[in-house]
Order: C-alpha cells, then sequence, then structure tokens
C-alpha cells in the first residue's frame, strides 16, 4: 500500500528554456525545407519534454520501504525524519552535509533528512528534495 507518493518534475523554467529547440531547427531546416523544420521543430520539443517528465524521479513510501529516484530502503532501517525549508535546507545542503550523504536534489526545494540506521550502509543519511517536506517527513516518522 502506498503512504505517499510525489514525482518531481522538473522546474517550470526548465521547460520554457528547453522551447529554444524550436528556433534551432527552425533555423537550421528553414532554407531546406519549410515544412519538415516545422514538424522537427514540434517533434523535437516534444521529445525533450516527453524525456524531462519520463525521467523525473519519484518518492514513494509503502508500508515497507522508502524509494527515492532510483535508490529505496526497508523503513526499518530509517531514524527520526527530519525536514527543513529556506536557509536551513541550504545548510543541510552545505556546510552541514556529510560527503558520504546520499542526494536527491531538486532546485531549492525544501529537503528531508533521512538518518540511515544500517550498520552496515556507508551512508550516514539520505537528503530528499520535495515539495511536500512536512508530509514526507510524517509519514516516514510513523505518524500517518
Amino acid at each position: 500500500m502506498t503512504l505517499f507518493r510525489e514525482r518531481l518534475y522538473a522546474a517550470p523554467w526548465l521547460f520554457v528554456a528547453t522551447a529554444l529547440i524550436m528556433p534551432a531547427c527552425l533555423g537550421i531546416f528553414w532554407p531546406i525545407n519549410r515544412t519538415v523544420g516545422i514538424v522537427l521543430a514540434i517533434v523535437m520539443y516534444g521529445v525533450i519534454v516527453a524525456l524531462l517528465i519520463g525521467f523525473s524521479p519519484v518518492l514513494e513510501v509503502t508500508s515497507e520501504e522508502f524509494r527515492a529516484g532510483r535508490a529505496n530502503i526497508e523503513r526499518e532501517y530509517i531514524g527520526r525524519v527530519e525536514s527543513f525549508s529556506g536557509a536551513e535546507a541550504s545548510l543541510e545542503r552545505g556546510r552541514r552535509l556529510d560527503a558520504r550523504a546520499w542526494l536527491l536534489l531538486r532546485g531549492s526545494l525544501p529537503i528531508v533528512k533521512v538518518p540511515i540506521l544500517d550498520a552496515a550502509d556507508p551512508v550516514p543519511y539520505w537528503i530528499v528534495s520535495t515539495r511536500r517536506p512536512h508530509e514526507l517527513a510524517s509519514v516516514l516518522n510513523g505518524e500517518k
């Protein structure tokens, strides 16, 4: 049973910025064939948008495990999760960061810090970006 699920889509400005592929395609193909240029510009932008959506990581919490992108861990090995936003999140991503930590960061989104209790795991904690940090932290802490 899924307790929490969130897809971390790319920032909206990235979808706008990738639209620059359209004038690039038009600039190349316009002198050769205008119809081909227009069609390729639209198709190329569509492919890029599909890739941005398709490869965006998913955060998912079930009763047994927590998955963040391609990584997963059983919930029994997760300690007390904390959420951070604003300046505190910047400090956790920067000056307070342990070099051994596993990261799934997306821009300036708030984060959760997930301590790993498995003695055999060299990673002390995960830092995971989320748009709903308090909800994710409470689900991982078993509060919901």
